[in-house]
């Protein structure tokens, strides 16, 4: 069973107000020389900066070092990666500031996988852009105005769609993703994503210990959840795709439903959109293994829901003779 409500995800509530901007240069020169002081001799003056007059050109330089190099912020990120045990080949990172405590974050983008933010805190953080941004879109539904904090800002890092087909592959699902998002942890703290499919069903995929579990979302509209990114009409169309080659190929489904399992196999209730409907038995990899129409499946599950079945009136008593 999955959770109603979902919590925020690994550090993302400590990323949330941890980074500060880069700290600007204190400015330790006393300035000007006061009424009663003596005017200095010109002669003595050092040249001042034009960029800042009156400072001099050396202390410009000591004020203001150069800003390190796009490959010196990409190997100080990797080095965050590799001491917070995470796989990511660094290809970009942007240094973001540093926390109260003195610790410099980076947003890091991976050659592959997701992206991070990294902080060179003791021990090191990394936390995940997939999650931040899923994070981030379940508090604003919560509250429009809610400050989300730090979120991965460098574009490849707001592809979420390409992380989430690549874990949607690792799964099996073989659709064509469109849409996704981390939406959080089950009860037993997996990590969980929805995979929105292109004209199908979708599906919640879960991360466990053997790999990936994969739940379809007209099943997880059973367990007082819901998916966002798939339609009735994509149900409708994954089922209809099911039926093909069986005796109820026939059916124009317009709707369907999921209704439950036993040691036979899976049952579906399918609204057919001419004639009635039927309930169909599946084995495990979706082949059909019985067809019931409505009529006669009363006893199965509870009969149809989505199609009216018409009352059979009762035969009339025979006359009695005189």
């Amino acid at each position: 069973m999955f959770m109603k409500t979902l919590a925020a995800v690994g550090g993302a509530a400590m990323i949330a107000m941890a980074v500060v901007a880069p700290a600007a240069g204190q400015d330790t020169n006393s300035g000007g020389t006061g009424y009663g002081q003596p005017t200095p001799d010109p002669s003595t003056i050092a040249p001042t900066s034009r960029a800042n007059p009156g400072r001099t050109p050396r202390q410009e330089r000591q004020r203001a070092p150069a800003p390190p190099t796009p490959e010196e912020n990409i190997a100080a990120a990797q080095a965050i990666a590799t001491s917070a045990s995470v796989a990511c080949q660094v290809n970009q990172a942007n240094f973001l500031g540093q926390t109260a405590e003195g610790a410099k974050s980076y947003e890091a983008a991976c050659a592959t996988g997701p992206g991070y933010i990294l902080i060179s805190s003791a021990p090191p953080l990394a936390v995940d852009c997939v999650l931040l941004a899923g994070q981030a879109e379940i508090d604003r539904a919560r509250d429009p105005l809610a400050d989300v904090g730090t979120q991965c800002v460098i574009p490849q890092n707001l592809d979420i769609v390409r992380v989430v087909s690549a874990y949607a592959g690792e799964a099996g699902i073989a659709c064509v993703v469109d849409q996704g998002a981390s939406i959080g942890k089950s009860s037993e703290g997996n990590l969980i994503y929805e995979i929105g499919c292109n004209g199908a069903d979708g599906y919640w995929i879960e991360k466990v210990a053997t790999g990936w579990k994969a739940t379809e979302c007209a099943i997880i509209s059973t367990q007082n959840a819901n998916c966002r990114y798939s339609t009735p009409a994509e149900l409708a169309a994954t089922f209809k795709s099911r039926l093909a080659g069986s005796e109820a190929a026939s059916c124009d489904v317009t709707e369907g439903r999921y209704m439950g399992a036993n040691a036979n196999g899976a049952f579906w209730e399918a609204k057919c959109g001419a004639g009635n409907g039927v309930i169909v038995r599946f084995n495990p990899e979706y082949a059909v293994q019985q067809v019931y129409p409505c009529e006669t499946a009363q006893r199965i599950g509870g009969g149809c829901r989505l199609t009216i079945v018409p009352e059979i009136p009762a035969a009339a008593a025979p006359a009695t003779q005189e």
